[in-house]
């Protein structure tokens, strides 16, 4: 999930509206909203966001260290109205990533997020990560499976990248919702998820051989690296 902030309601409708028809769940926010939901978001709220994109806001400077503080270690990526070396180097200073002017197209920030995520510690081993006989990707293309292709419905593959950041450690149906659909979705039943893994389960066990998502009651879902 992505979260803006931007104090015109303009700016964050349009990007929420652009990440979602690219099939990237997001959540618009006001600098008030912001700051409410940051102080009393769950860990599993957090937990959810893949990045964040700051706009205008009175305390601006501020955000960075909110999102931190928070636990949050997904990219914070700033968004400018003109060129301005004093600014930028402001920003940085505050803990941004990266800084981009608007008007930005969201496929730039999609590929600028997965830039940062690429140069982390936590983040995919140079395009994908391999894990056993499956690599996922995090660009948008499908995984592979014995180095053959697997095509999968967009939600399948949203919930196959996120459980493959997680490798290591078992995400909650929760975390997986908030993370697809988004922290405050309403029109959706959290239990689409478990539909969504039961299908996504049998292609992956259908293409390996093995089952590679083990699940555990009240303790959630993983995948498997020794297969």
């Amino acid at each position: 999930m992505y979260v803006i902030v931007d104090n015109r309601q303009l700016v964050t409708t349009v990007y929420s509206s652009g990440f979602e028809k690219a099939g990237i769940s997001a959540l618009g926010l006001d600098p008030g909203s912001f700051s409410d939901w940051i102080r009393s978001a769950s860990d599993s709220d957090i937990f959810a966001v893949d990045a964040f994109f700051i706009g205008n806001g009175d305390q601006r400077a501020r955000w960075p260290r909110q999102i931190r503080v928070q636990g949050s270690t997904a990219p914070i990526i700033a968004l400018i109205e003109a060129p301005s070396l004093e600014e930028t180097l402001e920003l940085f200073a505050a803990g941004v990533d990266d800084v981009v002017r608007k008007p930005v197209h969201v496929a730039e920030l999609q590929a600028r997020v997965g830039a940062i995520h690429r140069r982390s510690v936590a983040a995919t081993r140079q395009e994908g990560t391999d894990i056993g006989v499956l690599k996922v990707f995090f660009d948008g293309r499908d995984p592979e499976v014995h180095g053959e292709a697997m095509p999968l419905p967009r939600r399948e593959r949203r919930i196959l990248e996120y459980l493959a950041r997680n490798v290591g450690r078992r995400v909650s149906k929760t975390q997986i919702f908030n993370n697809v659909y988004g922290v405050l979705s309403e029109d959706v039943d959290e239990d689409v998820i478990e539909s969504h893994i039961s299908k996504l389960r049998k292609k992956l066990k259908q293409a390996a051989g093995v089952d590679l998502i083990d699940s555990r009651r009240y303790l959630g879902y993983t995948l498997t690296t020794d297969a």
